[in-house]
């Protein structure tokens, strides 16, 4: 069955294409336009502006293209979903937004003790791994799914986490705390080992868990936090199998949805850790050429007054 039959509104979210366009334009207008009435800046440097167009584009296309409505339909396309907006667009926003207007947003009053407490590095990482597992709980998962407010708040909160576990990797502020290379190796491990319990229940569930994607008439209820009411009332749903691909089953979405997200996750992961572990390796060939080079010059220096005397 096609997925034109919900709508445009429910397929591309043109609201958001709204807020995405006005997020956008302020961006540019602070960094650019509006740069010089800052105490202290720097001009946009065009990677900086490449990786926030990507945090939007990504942004939209995990929560206002078609892959939203799919995700309300297939679990798999939940987890990809997910996956993204946790693993992916954190980065990019990070990286793209100049590090004077991340210096004015973490010494803010309030916002300071938050930062100085999430983005410990134990903290971070152990927050992120309990908000996630929280989130794919059966009962906690099934009632964010029939709930919008409680979606929105829940969704952001575990979307917070994730923010603040990429922050001690990639932050660039002089007077914030910084990992050395070889911590960030092991804290990149950390995640990597901690969010695999919650992603092996699924995958290894003899039985749908959600009732939101196994029950028809609870994945109608959930289907109005991306669909009119109105619209879906006319359809005559029965349940989401309407919409799966081929022979695949409800427990075969499920565990295939798991499978996806453990594996973009170690992508991800794995070219942050490559990354990481370039910069050490150079870090450590450049204190070791330093220190070969200053070892020389003192040789030198030696050798030739001793030559005087």
């Amino acid at each position: 069955m096609p997925l034109s039959i919900f709508g445009f509104q429910a397929l591309w979210s043109p609201y958001l294409i709204g807020v995405i366009i006005f997020l956008t334009v302020l961006y540019f207008l602070v960094t650019v336009t509006w740069r010089k009435d800052f105490k202290v800046s720097e001009p946009l440097k065009k990677s900086e502006a490449i990786y926030f167009l990507l945090a939007m584009i990504t942004l939209y296309i995990v929560i206002g293209s078609p892959i939203d409505l799919l995700s309300h339909i297939l679990f798999t396309m939940h987890m990809v979903q997910m996956a993204l907006l946790l693993l992916l667009v954190p980065v990019f926003l990070i990286k793209g937004i100049p590090w004077w207007i991340w210096r004015i947003v973490v010494n803010a009053p309030v916002v300071k003790t938050i930062f100085k407490i999430f983005t410990k590095p134990v903290v971070a990482v152990f927050v992120f791994a309990m908000m996630f597992s929280l989130y794919h709980l059966p009962v906690i998962f099934d009632a964010i799914k029939l709930d919008e407010t409680f979606h929105g708040i829940f969704t952001f909160i575990v979307f917070l986490s994730a923010f603040f576990m990429n922050w001690p990797l990639l932050n660039t502020l002089e007077d914030q705390p910084k990992m050395k290379s070889l911590y960030k190796l092991g804290y990149i491990i950390a995640n990597a080992v901690l969010i695999t319990p919650a992603c092996a229940l699924i995958i290894f569930a003899g039985e749908p868990l959600y009732a939101t994607y196994s029950d028809g008439d609870v994945w109608l209820k959930a289907m109005e936090l991306c669909v009119p009411a109105g619209t879906l009332a006319g359809l005559g749903l029965s349940g989401p199998e309407l919409f799966f691909p081929g022979n695949l089953t409800t427990l075969g979405d499920q565990q295939t949805g798991g499978v996806l997200m453990k594996i973009i996750q170690e992508i991800i992961f794995a070219v942050i850790l490559f990354k990481v572990f370039r910069q050490w390796w150079n870090e450590e060939h450049s204190t070791n050429e330093d220190e070969i080079t200053e070892k020389a010059l003192k040789e030198f220096q030696a050798l030739k007054q001793s030559q005087q005397h």
